[in-house]
């Protein structure tokens, strides 16, 4: 948490100036009991209805200069806390996308955006009212204490006591509550990663009727979380009754000597009433003190994980410098013994696989659900780092190629197709950003998504809704292969990209890759054997080994797991030759 208060460094001018302001309001305040005191004694008691009217002014004076300052220091506050939050919420977004697949898939979706939203705005709550009031309501506290012995000693002892009473009560709540409020975030993270499932899978629940159990399981969720938010807001509701309590006795005992020494004549009405005044602003700061520990108490929390995010994982490194690469490796690949396991993962996903594919080289990958096929390509890019072995691209280990530059060279499809709100033209160029309008078309071609376009009104400039929910399964994954494209890679990987095609496009669009002028080294995951029959290498894949690897024909004579798959798809070609 101390770490995301440097944020403020370029806001220290209205951090000064915002708790100044407000001491100067609260300075103030604490001469408006002098002055009803003095009204009371001399004025009313001495019948000066002159004095009484001066005073009346002194106090809309006082009013007005502490209206003023509160607007200042409300200014300065607002101003410091949300430009605090706006550079912490680009610091967390830049760091998010700089993180790796690893970090990304141990903190999880749903618990990233409960920290980017409603974490950073409790966080922004309790900046703004840190400098308002942390000052402030001490200030008052102490300082009517201390005014109050200026009135009368013995009268003032009562506030002595009274203090100390009232700071155990609301730092021993706080204590208490800190740790509580961290587990209700965490069980909002629960609540969001529901809602997000059932918002993205809405139409499979629609598909299967199950609206109700998905209902049901947000019901269960929620109520956990209320349940929780109820307990520690029981605790946290015991600080103000307790307060009460407490100035409210202080309040009873200050009365009663008051009374005995008016009585006395050692103290004057006005003494007594300048007494009770200076009770009840204590009263009504140590209300706004419990309010804003509460919300402190769950800043501090939020601000914690936050923090927590920021030290997660191994960030990938900026790097904009470009290797030398040796003309006759350019477009090579090469595997080299190399295995991988996942974060927490008890088993390796990928064991000891070694291939090398040329420039230009077409190689496919298949094996059954799980084997490790989209795990072997991510690899390429570095989105993973091998566990064991080196993966080498272009002659140079990808763990050291610069992500940039490493990234710049491949051009990827990956197996969901994700397209964003925008228009097709606005997606295209997240491959090349300069791309021109010829190179926008030559993609489309080769990607078999011309009449994509065509069928639409507006063209390339056809707004797209979110992920692309206006078009087929098929038109976003063609799309997806073009915005690859874009780019010319010199290695494009295809991670089960075509599923959604029919047989005849996807044998277009693999007789297109063929005849592209400068083609790259394209790798091809598919479940098809169709789809990679004509492929320079195929490698087989099961449970993460390397069980076979060669063209079509040698497969089908040498690999029976890929024989079995192929005859499995092809059963007529099997009884044909039976």
């Amino acid at each position: 948490m101390k770490k995301l208060l440097r944020l403020l460094a370029d806001y220290k001018k209205e951090c000064i100036l915002g708790p100044l302001f407000k001491m100067l309001e609260a300075t103030f305040e604490l001469f408006v009991p002098l002055v009803v005191k003095s009204m009371i004694d001399r004025g009313i008691g001495g019948n000066d209805r002159g004095y009484i009217v001066r005073m009346c002014l002194l106090m809309a004076l006082l009013a007005a200069v502490g209206l003023t300052c509160t607007m200042f220091a409300q200014f300065f506050a607002a101003k410091a806390a949300t430009g605090f939050s706006a550079k912490l919420r680009h610091t967390l977004m830049q760091h998010i996308q700089r993180m790796t697949y690893t970090d990304l898939d141990t903190l999880g979706t749903s618990s990233l955006i409960t920290r980017m939203t409603s974490d950073i705005n409790q966080l922004q709550t309790g900046v703004n009212l840190t400098i308002r009031l942390l000052l402030r309501s001490p200030f008052i506290v102490f300082g009517a204490m201390i005014m109050a012995f200026t009135v009368d000693v013995k009268a003032a002892l009562i506030f002595v006591a009274a203090i100390p009473l009232l700071s155990v009560v609301v730092f021993g709540i706080m204590l208490l509550t800190i740790p509580m409020y961290r587990k209700v975030q965490e069980r909002l993270d629960v609540l969001t990663e529901t809602t997000r499932e059932n918002l993205t899978g809405v139409r499979v629940i629609r598909a299967f009727r199950n609206e109700e159990a998905e209902a049901q399981e947000f019901r269960d969720e929620n109520a956990a979380l209320v349940a929780m938010q109820k307990k520690v807001g029981r605790l946290s509701a015991l600080m103000n009754p307790m307060t009460y309590v407490i100035v409210n006795l202080a309040v009873i005992a200050l009365i009663y000597v008051g009374a005995l020494r008016v009585e006395t004549g050692i103290l004057t009405q006005g003494a007594v009433i300048a007494l009770y005044n200076y009770m009840s602003q204590i009263l009504v700061e140590l209300i706004k003190l419990a309010n804003l520990i509460i919300t402190l108490t769950k800043a501090v929390a939020c601000g914690d994980r936050i923090q927590a995010v920021l030290e997660t994982g191994h960030p990938v490194p900026e790097d904009d410098s470009v290797p030398e690469i040796d003309e006759a490796k350019r477009g090579t690949l090469c595997f080299d013994r190399v295995s991988f396991t996942y974060a927490n993962a008890a088993e390796p996903s990928l064991s000891d696989i070694s291939f090398t594919a040329k420039r230009g080289d077409v190689i496919g990958i298949i094996g059954g659900t799980g084997s490790g096929k989209s795990t072997l390509v991510n690899l390429i890019p570095r989105f993973y780092e091998p566990t064991a072995g080196t993966v080498t691209v272009d002659g140079i280990p990808v763990t050291e190629f610069p992500h940039k530059a490493l990234r710049s060279r491949i051009g990827v499809v990956p197996q969901k197709a994700v397209l964003f709100h925008g228009t097709i033209r606005q997606n295209l160029l997240w491959g090349k950003a300069d791309a021109s309008e010829h190179d926008l078309q030559d993609a489309l071609k080769t990607a078999q998504a011309l009449d994509v376009v065509a069928s639409k009104s507006d063209g390339l400039d056809e707004m797209l809704s979110e992920n692309g929910q206006n078009l087929s399964g098929g038109q976003r994954q063609r799309l997806t292969i073009a915005r690859a494209l874009v780019r010319k890679p010199e290695f494009l990987i295809l991670d089960d990209s075509a599923s959604a095609l029919d047989f005849a496009t996807d044998a277009a669009l693999r007789k297109a890759l063929r005849e592209l002028p400068d083609r790259p080294t394209v790798l091809i995951v598919s479940q098809r054997t169709a789809s990679i029959q004509h492929a320079d290498q195929i490698l087989v894949l099961d449970d993460g080994r390397l069980a076979g690897s060669g063209t079509h024909e040698e497969l089908l004579r040498s690999c029976e797991i890929y024989r079995e798959i192929h005859d499995s798809q092809f059963p007529k070609e099997v009884a044909a030759n039976g």
